[in-house]
């Protein structure tokens, strides 16, 4: 016999919790680059990205490689990893995912440079590789 009782849910935990609601709202915050006119590189890694893939369903999970030289702007470290959360439930094909993370990234920050990689878990027996690079035009 188990100690354990199945408790029916209460309203409270029906509704999202507090970093679903975080994770949802998923904005690209910046704050000022500290030594604007210095040009010097910043790497971010992502090693917990997820989203679904379009076709089956089936989840991918992926580590994501961000460097950039900034410009006026800096990103907020706890703001890109929520963003990047909020793609666990897309449905989404790699190329696509990285593609809108260099649009969104591009759009919130306006960097000097950036490239984007994700190295996608294999599944089936296929490795995949993506990268994207962006030049602000002089």
């Amino acid at each position: 016999m188990s100690n354990f009782t199945e408790q029916q849910p209460s309203a409270e935990a029906a509704q999202l919790k507090y970093g679903e609601r975080e994770i949802a709202q998923g904005e690209l915050f910046t704050f000022p680059n500290p030594r604007v006119g210095r040009h010097y590189h910043i790497q971010i890694t992502l090693p917990e990205y997820t989203c679904k893939c379009p076709f089956s369903g089936y989840p991918d999970f992926a580590t994501i490689y961000l460097t950039y030289v900034p410009n006026e702007k800096v990103v907020e470290l706890k703001a890109i990893k929520l963003y990047i959360n909020n793609y666990r439930d897309r449905y989404i094909s790699h190329e696509e995912a990285i593609n809108q993370i260099l649009d969104d990234f591009v759009a919130a920050c306006d960097p000097l440079e950036v490239q984007i990689k994700g190295d996608f878990n294999p599944r089936g027996n296929v490795h995949t590789v993506i990268e994207v690079n962006y030049k602000k035009p002089q």
